[in-house]
């Protein structure tokens, strides 16, 4: 029997806009039983005493802007525009959108599509702007997957999540994990590929 893999994501965080933009691909071409976890990762980084990019230390900000646009070219994806808004305004909403899109069962163009609005078109994720236009393009009432997600049901899903990430261990996303084994970072995409066989993925 095939071990799960199980993604945990947070959107707010910067360097998942490249997994968002290749995660249908990434499903498509391997055949893993996957399951997806959206955390608080803020939350998680404040209990550990991390902020990984703050406003005092403008030349790694900056780094990581260039960053991505870099890896967005070698993944031949679209390169955003830097900096795009950030840090998240609106960050628990767009992971409450995140749970009850999952629920639904459209999770993966949800991610995608709220993160093209937000880097490519400067529009923030969680915003009613940048959810509108991601309901539109999937066919879903905009009123009612708000009224979905403000929910305790998802709100207490969201938290009994978080809590789990910080318990297993996870520090930082995009991070993937298969049973005990805890991958940390959108590039760590190709480790699970290259360690299928490994970690009895096939």
């Amino acid at each position: 029997m095939k071990n799960n893999l199980t993604f945990w994501i947070s959107i707010g965080s910067t360097y998942t806009y490249l997994t968002a933009l290749r995660l249908s691909k990434f499903i498509q071409s391997n055949d893993f039983d996957i399951s997806f976890k959206i955390i608080n990762i803020r939350w998680i980084m404040k209990k550990m005493d991390n902020v990984p990019f703050p406003p005092s230390k403008p030349s790694k900000v900056n780094y990581m802007w260039k960053d991505i646009q870099r890896r967005a070219e070698i993944y031949q994806i679209p390169i955003p525009k830097i900096p795009a808004p950030y840090p998240l305004k609106y960050f628990d909403e767009a992971n409450l959108y995140a749970l009850t899109a999952l629920e639904e069962g459209w999770f993966v163009q949800y991610l995608e599509n709220t993160y093209r609005y937000w880097f490519l078109e400067e529009i923030p994720a969680g915003s009613d702007e940048n959810i509108k236009l991601v309901c539109s393009i999937n066919n879903i009432d905009f009123q009612s997957f708000k009224e979905k997600s403000s929910s305790n049901k998802v709100l207490n899903e969201y938290k009994q999540n978080t809590q789990l990430a910080y318990e297993f261990g996870v520090f930082g996303v995009p991070s993937f994990s298969v049973n005990e084994n805890l991958f940390w970072g959108d590039d760590r995409l190709n480790d699970i590929v290259h360690l299928k066989k490994e970690l009895n993925l096939v």
